[in-house]
């Protein structure tokens, strides 16, 4: 492993202003470490993520890499070691206006631009290949839009964005496939239902506080609905509610314990922070789109039953309930009201495009909806696609090498 830190301009589009740093990491296998190997940068999910810290180079997707590959592990802006947003970080900016200025700067097109300064350090002429994971995926197709002289194959997995779609478009498709997602739950794990329903009831009868002093309300306990897109996810929220009531019919130290861990968005603000912005496009405010678009859904009021969890969806509400995110609240007022975002995708480079990509498409993805990846497929040049609901949403990891194997010969047209 060879740490890296590269400085990187705040705004691109001024690059004699402010800096930032860029952190990654490049693992290669120590027996080939001398070779000339491709490069391949993975792109981390998010937005807010950063790069996975490596635990175990022989097996999974960073085992299979490492036979053929050299592989670049980025800490997005913003994430991780990349000159970090944090609560404390966001806290010290004069004013919301220059917070959310300082923001905006991080969607897919900065993060495309940092990748290419990266590449001609690393690689010089010499183009890359791409691993993205779910945002990952959005990020890939950003870098075809507008540097796909920088790559050389491309792989995607549950990350196929819609080309034109519109905050308000992701979220009307969005609320079906997470109430699909909860209602399998509750059929695979029957006396959930009624648990969650008495969690909820208990939260309304008096305040409960988590260990960090924030009250537990019933739409945060909600929010645990985000873990049923991942392959486990089921199973884990599932042996969360099996301890989630003590013997004298309180809420467990152990339940609030992992609940704030799971909410509390400490590791990765950005996630909420961010999360609409990467549908911003220019002229149209996201206005709080999944907020809005739960009005259209009666089928998740707190008092109906079932009780449904949400998903990857973030309210308004969070940022004044969360310790974490409070420092961030009307910055991203500003941002959601914000109209002056360039695009994040060119259709028509895109069309035409030659480099190589290979995207998995999860059928049963509950984040990345099936049908918009389906008609982004169909629109890049290039693209093959392999549809399947034998992984969830984190197939890239769970399947071992599997997926990514399967994108490389997809790509290098094997099968």
């Amino acid at each position: 492993m060879t740490d890296h830190l590269f400085t990187v301009p705040l705004d691109h589009a001024q690059p004699g202003g402010p800096t930032v740093d860029v952190f990654a990491r490049e693992l290669a296998d120590p027996v080939r470490a001398a070779d000339e190997l491709p490069w391949l940068l993975y792109l981390q999910g998010g937005p807010g993520g950063k790069s996975p810290r490596p635990l175990n180079a022989t097996g999974g997707w960073l085992g299979h890499a490492l036979k053929t590959h050299r592989v670049l592990l980025l800490d997005q802006r913003g994430t991780g070691r990349s000159t970090p947003i944090t609560a404390r970080t966001a806290a010290g900016f004069r004013s919301p206006h220059q917070l959310a200025d300082h923001l905006a700067l991080h969607r897919a097109d900065a993060i495309v631009a940092d990748a290419e300064l990266i590449r001609r350090q690393l690689c010089g002429y010499k183009p890359w290949e791409t691993l993205g994971q779910s945002y990952g995926g959005f990020l890939t197709l950003s870098y075809l839009s507008f540097a796909p002289e920088g790559l050389r194959a491309c792989y995607i997995t549950g990350g196929l964005p819609g080309l034109n779609a519109t905050a308000d478009d992701v979220y009307a498709a969005t609320y079906p496939r997470v109430r699909d997602k909860v209602t399998a739950h509750y059929t695979r794990h029957p006396g959930d239902r009624e648990l969650l329903r008495r969690i909820a009831d208990l939260l309304d009868r008096r305040p409960i506080h988590l260990p960090d002093g924030d009250r537990l309300t019933v739409h945060r306990l909600r929010t645990l609905g985000l873990m049923l897109g991942m392959g486990e996810g089921s199973a884990r929220l599932h042996w969360l509610l099996d301890e989630a009531v003590d013997s004298y019919g309180e809420l467990s130290a152990t339940f609030l314990h992992q609940v704030t861990q799971l909410t509390a968005f400490t590791d990765s603000p950005l996630f909420a922070v961010l999360q609409e912005t990467i549908y911003g496009r220019p002229g149209t405010a996201t206005g709080w789109a999944a907020a809005r678009a739960l009005a259209a859904h009666p089928e998740f009021a707190e008092d109906a039953d079932p009780l449904l969890l949400t998903g990857e969806m973030i309210y308004p509400w969070m940022f004044q309930e969360i310790t974490g995110l409070r420092p961030f609240a009307e910055a991203v007022e500003l941002l959601a009201e914000h109209t002056d975002w360039p695009e994040l995708y060119e259709p028509a480079r895109l069309a035409t495009n030659r480099v190589p990509v290979a995207a998995a498409i999860y059928h049963d993805d509950m984040y990345v909806d099936a049908e918009l990846s389906l008609r982004t497929a169909r629109s890049v040049g290039s693209l093959r696609a392999w549809v399947t609901n034998e992984w969830e949403h984190d197939g890239v990891t769970t399947s071992g090498g599997n997926v990514l194997a399967r994108l490389m010969d997809l790509a290098a047209d094997r099968v």
